[in-house]
């Protein structure tokens, strides 16, 4: 779940160094509340992951802090893009006129499609091969990315730029059964699910269903 702190910039929010002072307190509360924003969100709670959301953003616009603030707007959009959903992290992009970082605009490029411009140098190790590699060879790329967050956000700009096969699907939805991250699972069981009915296999979509209306019920409240 680190990952994608670390790709925005925002794990040195809580570094210091051996015998430094402790980091204030706007940068600790702003690194945990982000982490607790993902978490939620990837579980599909969406009230209370958008309420830390914002208690982040107010730790760092409270201290004046442009970069910091706009980074957790990437962390957002980037979070929300591993979930199938399309934020055109314009947040991101307004705040970055202001304080505009290299890595991190290379991030944004990569995160809304535009890989023909980006320095891919400059983006997170994880997502370089992807980058670089042809289009037909790209959804191979997905088994070697070790972290589960960003193997789910590569399968699903892959399937934004209209690049992903069907191993692609089960792969992202195997990424997010493994971790329990209901919201992108169900996307991704729909998605499977929509595959199968449209090649006539019945017994797969039924199956499809069944693993679709467990995730669904997950997300009832409590008592329904």
């Amino acid at each position: 779940m680190k990952t994608l702190l670390a790709l925005a910039g925002l794990a040195v929010l809580t570094a210091c160094g051996f015998g430094g002072p402790p980091p204030p307190d706007w940068k600790t509360d702003a690194a945990d509340l982000i982490e607790r924003y993902q978490k939620h969100a990837l579980l599909g709670e969406n009230t209370l992951a958008e309420r830390y959301f914002q208690q982040a953003v107010a730790a760092t616009g409270g201290a004046g802090r442009v970069a910091e603030t706009a980074r957790l707007w990437l962390v957002h959009c980037a979070t929300r893009r591993a979930m199938l959903i399309d934020d055109t992290c314009t947040e991101y992009a307004d705040l970055a006129d202001l304080a505009p970082n290299a890595d991190d605009h290379a991030y944004y490029q990569f995160l809304t499609l535009h890989w023909d411009a980006l320095d891919v140098d400059r983006l997170p190790s994880q997502h370089r091969d992807l980058v670089r590699a042809p289009a037909a060879q790209r959804h191979a790329v997905l088994s070697r990315i070790a972290d589960p967050l960003a193997r789910l956000l590569d399968a699903s700009l892959l399937v934004m730029r209209q690049e992903a096969d069907a191993a692609t699907l089960a792969q992202a939805a195997e990424t997010a059964s493994a971790r329990g991250w209901r919201r992108p699972l169900l996307t991704y069981l729909k998605l499977q699910q929509q595959q199968a009915a449209a090649q006539g296999q019945a017994t797969e979509s039924a199956r499809l269903g069944r693993r679709i209306q467990l995730v669904e019920q997950s997300l009832l409240p409590a008592g329904n």
